[in-house]
């Protein structure tokens, strides 16, 4: 067995892991990164990346067919699985070769192999042991399955979504969330006849209300079915396709089924509880520095209690590196992490909900809703939806949440506002370029300032 040391081992080249590699470098660390797959981890390679290409190759087919509104005349052929997937693949080799460039110019090793964390706290990748002063694990996290489902054949985990070589004519998606309705979009986009089966009352529920129902609406319009508050109770599968039965009696019919019912830790079988960390339910226990029950072990990621988001892990793995290198970065609150679902149409929200700033503060909560009907670059785009703001009465801004094609690249604003507690009144003076889709948040905090312009 051989021993090597370093400043820093971390295990997992995810976003996390890779952040927090390549700024502890940055800051003069001696740096090894461990991963048994590919460095970029499941966001380049099987999530964020491939599924946005995967989206705004179907945005391409919805613009085409709707090419004729505008005055161009152009006309759908089809669609070519294998031309999507040289693509999406494209992209993410592309941006894989840039990673491992940057990695290489930073000095960090990368060793190839599943770690194991060790009580001596070393880690353990086959016959060798990388000790550092410090440890980070960046583990991430997997696809999540229901008691008794099982992937194989035609049902389909997101990674099995990707790898698909087919448009099928029919498809069942287990799960309303974040990768239930991305899958539902792209693939309607496709010309696929789409139901989502959600447990839940509404689409994305972790969402406002006001965007809930407002996806909902879109979708209908769509043509993407919704079975909402209805639990699933089994699948049976042949060589023609699948039948689904859900626990209303009633049983659907498609090619494929597609589980998305969220995304567990990785933290199975890698040692951590043997060394002394800590875990509750899965996810690695850390303080308010992301630092675990045994000392100089941080973990940050999908593995860490909350949101799970590329830029969250990113985030935390450069504060991580921080701490450890003796420097005292910002913490930064879950509420201000924006989050986007690229659907067609988009969701954006960050902060509170206008339910959670209610329980959190009773009546003295304030809402107001822009339509994006008003706003001139929506119309030019043909995209509905609105601007929601969630206020504190005579007080800071809480929460923004945005709904409409595109509105992703306006949630930043949004980040702002909550996170430095501004009030709509500090907002109203600010110009917001004229025709874009952000005068429809200056027309809300316009609105809640007391002085709106447009609304009645």
């Amino acid at each position: 067995m051989s021993e090597h040391q370093v400043d820093l081992v971390v295990l997992g080249g995810g976003s996390g892991g890779y952040a927090a590699a390549i700024r502890a470098s940055e800051l003069g660390k001696k740096v090894v990164l461990i991963e048994k797959d590919k460095v970029g981890g499941t966001c380049l390679h099987r999530g964020c990346i491939p599924t946005k290409a995967l989206l705004h190759a179907a945005e391409v087919a919805d613009h085409v067919r709707s090419a004729a509104s505008v005055g161009v005349a152009a006309h759908l052929d089809g669609i070519d699985p294998a031309g999507v997937t040289s693509y999406r693949e494209g992209i993410v080799a592309k941006k894989f070769a840039g990673l491992k460039g940057l990695l290489k110019a930073r000095g960090i090793e990368i060793v190839a192999g599943e770690g194991r964390l060790r009580p001596d706290r070393g880690v353990a990748v086959g016959e060798d042991v990388y000790r550092g002063a410090d440890v980070i694990l960046a583990t991430g996290s997997y696809s999540r399955m229901l008691p008794g489902l099982e992937i194989g054949g035609r049902v389909l985990d997101s990674e099995g979504a990707l790898a698909l070589q087919v448009i099928p004519e029919r498809v069942i998606i287990l799960g309303g969330g974040v990768i239930g309705v991305e899958f539902a979009s792209v693939w309607r986009s496709f010309g696929v006849d789409v139901t989502i089966v959600e447990a839940l009352d509404h689409l994305v529920p972790n969402e406002d209300l006001a965007l809930s129902k407002g996806l909902e609406r879109a979708f209908r319009k769509r043509g993407i079915a919704a079975r909402l508050g209805t639990r699933f109770r089994s699948v049976t599968q042949s060589d023609a396709g699948v039948e689904v039965a859900l626990e209303d009696d009633t049983t659907l019919a498609a090619d494929y089924l597609l589980v998305a019912v969220g995304r567990g830790p990785a933290t199975g079988g890698l040692g951590f509880e043997d060394a002394g960390v800590a875990l509750d339910r899965g996810f690695v226990t850390v303080d308010e520095h992301l630092q675990t029950t045994v000392p100089h072990v941080y973990a940050v990621g999908d593995i860490v209690p909350g949101l799970q988001l590329a830029h969250r892990s990113f985030q935390q793995g450069i504060f991580a590196a921080e701490r450890i290198a003796g420097l005292e970065p910002v913490s930064v609150p879950e509420t201000t992490i924006p989050r986007v679902t690229y659907s067609s149409p988009e969701v954006a929200s960050v902060g509170l909900t206008e339910a959670q700033a209610r329980e959190a503060h009773g009546d003295a909560v304030a809402t107001y809703e822009y339509n994006l009907a008003g706003n001139g670059k929506s119309e030019i785009l043909g995209t509905t939806g609105l601007v929601k703001v969630v206020r504190r009465a005579d007080g800071p801004i809480l929460g923004v949440h945005l709904i409409g094609d595109r509105v992703g690249e306006l949630i930043t604003e949004g980040q702002l506002a909550v996170g430095w507690e501004a009030h709509p009144e500090d907002l109203a003076p600010l110009i917001h370029a004229h025709p874009t889709q952000s005068e429809a948040l200056g027309e809300a905090f316009l609105a809640l300032a007391g002085k709106p312009l447009h609304a009645l």
